[in-house]
């Protein structure tokens, strides 16, 4: 650990190169006696979380009675989730069994793209599924008319493209920014406010850019997620069968929860501009964003 710190300061004493750093992780490194049963725990889960995920895209791809768009958004859903799991967890694994906690600058910068990417993807998702319900339950009788397959298509591509798009912009000013120092970084990933904590030059831009970044998405998906379900609860209610009640709010119950999760532990990671003063909560909910079920 020690060498890893020297060896970072005679880098950065040669100038600021950046292609050259390297971040040492801390990741959860005050505990010591626990690394091996967070091993253990994060391991589990990891294989739970990707076995889950991959099950998941399978069962809908060879039963041909859930090809239906509810089921071709929730195995996107599935992917992103895996994808972002794959691109934290094993970073994570090795960190708590190998003594080398360090990563390249390029390997950090782009665990932190398509990390980003994925949390975006997923954040919008769950937006144009929102949209997908209220289709079904507004506009039952057209409702395969409506969400026709090049319909769907489309919105999933939107939300990758868009994904990719915020992600570059944020990865753009991450490498605007001077890296010096030691570059350890108190985390066990390279999440965005992690990463300019290793910066020696202002960051007020690329925070003032994350907050913005973050602020638009979040109130983009969540007016479309409103919207969409303050029309479903209208609708619902307008339905005389109390059956009928129970029947539409079970296709939503699970959607609803996935969205609270994946929102809330949002605006605390990327919303919060101070996060140092809950370093444990920020890293926890890094986890179980990370190996949450998308459904």
């Amino acid at each position: 650990m020690n060498s890893q710190i020297s060896s970072n300061k005679s880098q950065m004493q040669e100038g600021n190169q950046s292609a050259v750093f390297t971040f040492v992780f801390l990741s959860f490194l005050e505990y010591p006696k626990l690394q091996v049963p967070l091993f253990l725990v994060f391991l589990t889960i990891y294989t739970i979380s990707v076995l889950e995920n991959l099950g998941m895209i399978l069962i809908i791809k060879i039963n041909p009675k859930l090809h239906t768009p509810m089921y071709f958004f929730l195995s996107h859903l599935s992917f992103v989730n895996f994808c972002y799991t794959t691109t934290i967890a094993p970073k994570l694994l090795d960190l708590l069994i190998v003594e080398d906690r360090s990563m390249s600058f390029k390997g950090c910068i782009a665990q932190f793209f398509f990390g980003c990417t994925c949390v975006i993807t997923q954040t919008f998702i769950l937006a144009v599924m929102a949209y997908d319900r209220f289709v079904a339950v507004y506009n039952s009788l057209l409702y395969t008319v409506a969400m026709s397959r090049k319909l769907c298509a489309l919105l999933v591509a939107g939300s990758y493209i868009w994904g990719g798009i915020c992600s570059s912009t944020l990865t753009y000013f991450l490498l605007a920014l001077s890296y010096c120092g030691s570059g350890i970084i108190n985390h066990f990933c390279c999440e965005y406010s992690a990463i300019i904590s290793a910066s020696c030059s202002d960051s007020s831009i690329s925070q003032l850019a994350r907050l913005v970044i973050c602020m638009f998405n979040q109130v983009c998906s969540l007016l479309i997620i409103l919207t969409s379900y303050v029309v479903i609860v209208i609708t619902v209610f307008k339905i005389p069968s109390k059956g009928g009640h129970r029947k539409a709010f079970s296709t939503c119950g699970s959607h609803l929860a996935a969205i609270c999760f994946c929102h809330g532990v949002i605006l605390l990671l990327y919303c919060v501009l101070k996060s140092k003063s809950s370093l444990i909560l920020v890293k926890f909910a890094t986890v179980f964003t990370a190996w949450s079920s998308p459904c």
